[in-house]
């Protein structure tokens, strides 16, 4: 049985395989993309329940990548988590003032993402 769809847009392989492997061992399904046009392409593709996304994306950037998805009448409600190493007050308010549901500073506790993703999941599903 599914948790759910993740999109993880990251364009960091290792992490990127991290994330993969935990979401999968909670009986998450995933789908990578690994720069901001991918991302777009991805999201068009089949819509998530969530989006795991790094705020510097290749191409495009995640806050390009984020209105987007805001503005998408079928993907503006999709919980979207921001990975960021980008740690100054004003880039975790500007992300959520775009429509981050949260934001979680690089490096970070695997486990707790996981635990953050299945709560923000808990409110929409």
């Amino acid at each position: 049985m599914s948790s759910g769809f993740v999109v993880i847009f990251e364009h960091d392989s290792l992490l990127t395989e991290l994330l993969e492997h935990r979401l999968g061992q909670r009986g998450y399904e995933t789908a990578v993309a690994r720069d901001g046009h991918e991302a777009l392409a991805l999201l068009a593709k089949k819509p998530p329940d969530a989006v795991i996304m790094e705020s510097m994306l290749p191409g495009q950037d995640g806050h390009e990548v984020l209105r987007w998805i805001r503005q998408n009448d079928q993907l503006k409600d999709v919980p979207v988590i921001i990975l960021s190493a980008r740690k100054k007050d004003r880039d975790i308010v500007e992300a959520l003032e775009l429509g981050a549901s949260d934001y979680v500073t690089k490096p970070f506790i695997l486990d707790e993402l996981v635990a953050r993703l299945a709560r923000l999941l808990s409110r929409t599903g």
